[in-house]
């Protein structure tokens, strides 16, 4: 029988691990290809292998990024120093360095020739510096209804990999803990999910994984990320065909006290699992939490929401 370690005795247990794992240099192709493999036999299929083939191209931007100047190392050193996110979403977005990401990847994208896909990348194209600005502010700070639902899996892929290959290519951070444990130490915004790791003397500890960046910070399991209450958590999850609920990779941490939940990978039953792909592929899970009540404060930048 399995032991569920309260956040003291895990904290005990695990000594002092890694507060910080950076993404693979691979993440984009990692994510194209788990995308492809659960495309397989899905609804949503043609969806994901859509999306498939834009984190592709996300992997070519960050292997060969586009030729521009880097940023202030200055104002870096700065916010490590006032403990500040030194890639702040919230600011960074507002100017206009990533927006040569976006460029890069409208013209190395071998987009299908569907007239939506082909609207929206006409538009963003089309766009003005300071319109596509708005729309990026927008973006990373939740208001997706101030962004045109088709244009968000490009401008959100676009953003992604501007700060990836920041993170990726800046040396010597020394990242702390930011204000909400929901929140990303490298660029301060909220997490998209959790892994629960499974090799090495830190197995069984939770990471949160970015939805910008994709860094990875510890946090204790057995705790709310959003109220950081312990008391009623609950771990739901949708059987399917070769996993019991119980043993599912994937599980929502729903938490009675701010009524809200974050999905959890188990890498102990899927070695390979990978966290956008993981949360794109159970989207069922998300409509059966929504009906019961909870509230998903969590964001996927390749996925726009529905109304509800």
């Amino acid at each position: 029988m399995a032991t569920i370690l309260e956040p003291g005795q895990i904290e005990a247990a695990a000594g002092s691990p890694p507060f910080l794992h950076l993404p693979p240099h691979n993440l984009f192709s990692l994510r194209a290809g788990r995308l492809d493999r659960l495309a397989e036999g899905h609804a949503l299929a043609d969806y994901l292998r859509l999306l498939a083939g834009l984190c592709r191209t996300q992997q070519q931007v960050l292997d060969d990024p586009p030729s521009s100047e880097p940023l202030d190392r200055q104002r870096i050193e700065l916010c490590l120093q006032h403990g500040l996110p030194p890639f702040a979403a919230d600011s960074l977005s507002r100017e206009d360095d990533w927006q040569a990401f976006l460029d890069t990847l409208l013209r190395r994208y071998a987009a299908p020739e569907q007239p939506a896909v082909t609207q929206a990348l006409d538009t963003l194209h089309a766009a003005d510096p300071g319109q596509r600005r708005a729309w990026a502010v927008a973006l990373v700070s939740g208001q997706y209804s101030l962004v045109p639902p088709a244009l968000v899996p490009f401008l959100g892929a676009a953003l992604q990999t501007a700060w990836s290959h920041w993170l990726l290519s800046t040396a010597n951070l020394n990242l702390a803990q930011g204000p909400g444990l929901s929140q990303c130490p490298a660029c301060g915004s909220p997490a998209m999910a959790g892994v629960i790791r499974n090799r090495g003397k830190h197995n069984g500890l939770r990471y949160l994984v970015c939805s910008l960046c994709a860094c990875e910070w510890h946090v204790v399991r057995v705790k709310c990320v959003y109220c950081e209450q312990s008391k009623g958590l609950e771990y739901l999850s949708l059987a399917d065909d070769r996993h019991a609920a119980s043993q599912a990779p994937l599980r929502a941490e729903v938490c009675p006290g701010c009524n809200s939940y974050l999905k959890l990978l188990y890498l102990e039953n899927d070695a390979h699992a990978e966290a956008l792909s993981a949360d794109l592929g159970s989207l069922m899970l998300d409509m059966r939490l929504a009906q019961d009540g909870y509230q998903r404060l969590a964001p996927n930048l390749l996925l726009a929401p529905g109304d509800e």
